[in-house]
């Protein structure tokens, strides 16, 4: 059976947001794999690379993947410096063309794969949001997940957000208010089961500012909504 049977074709156009730092390495491959999945369910699409002056070159490299798959395809935003992943989101809000959004990293923690699950899941219900949860999957427990379960279990205990997975990406503050603000409003959200994979090239970011504010961000929320 085909999974994404219930998938029907439109003219939606999907904008994908993607956030990178010292990505140089990783940042073709995630490319030409979100190439492939629009263009294998023939999806408009466009990719935002939001680059916070990364010191790799992966500017450079963006640019050129602009050059070869053209400047509507792929849209490089660049940052003057290391700003934050939120932030990044942000900032490539302002550049969106497409009715659906996309946030996702570049490091291959979040496999385009899953994107036709997540389409067919929003059309199916109607959706306004649809996350992606670590949490009903098979994939194999880590580090950052072990951190990431203390912290949704901090969100869920204080916020009752409603998801299983506020951490999906490293942008941990802003797809918490995210999360939490539009259920507050009403909005409809959804959960498709993902594997989180650990990045293949390069460093993780994520550390004990991230941490902190997390639990900042979790406090901040309390006391607002």
């Amino acid at each position: 059976m085909n999974p994404f049977a219930s998938m029907t074709s439109s003219s939606h156009k999907y904008s994908v947001i993607l956030p990178t730092y010292n990505e140089r390495t990783n940042l073709p491959i995630i490319t030409q794999l979100l190439i492939d999945t629009f263009t294998a369910h023939a999806l408009p699409f466009e990719i935002i690379i939001v680059d916070d002056a990364s010191p790799d070159g992966t500017q450079d490299v963006a640019r050129q993947l602009a050059r070869a798959y053209g400047e509507d395809k792929i849209l490089v935003k660049p940052r003057a410096g290391k700003l934050g992943l939120g932030t990044a989101y942000i900032h490539g809000l302002n550049f969106v063309t497409g009715d659906f959004v996309i946030i996702m990293d570049a490091d291959f923690s979040h496999h385009p794969k899953f994107i036709p699950q997540f389409i067919s899941l929003q059309q199916k219900h109607n959706l306004d949001i649809v996350t992606g949860t670590r949490y009903r999957s098979t994939s194999k427990p880590s580090a950052t997940k072990l951190v990431s379960r203390g912290a949704n279990f901090l969100a869920d205990t204080v916020l009752n957000p409603g998801v299983s997975d506020l951490t999906g990406s490293k942008g941990y503050v802003f797809q918490m208010e995210m999360i939490v603000r539009a259920r507050a409003e009403g909005y409809t959200i959804g959960e498709v089961p993902i594997t989180f994979v650990d990045r293949i090239f390069g460093e993780s970011k994520l550390g004990a500012d991230e941490i902190v504010g997390y639990a900042k961000g979790v406090w901040q929320l309390f006391i607002s909504i």
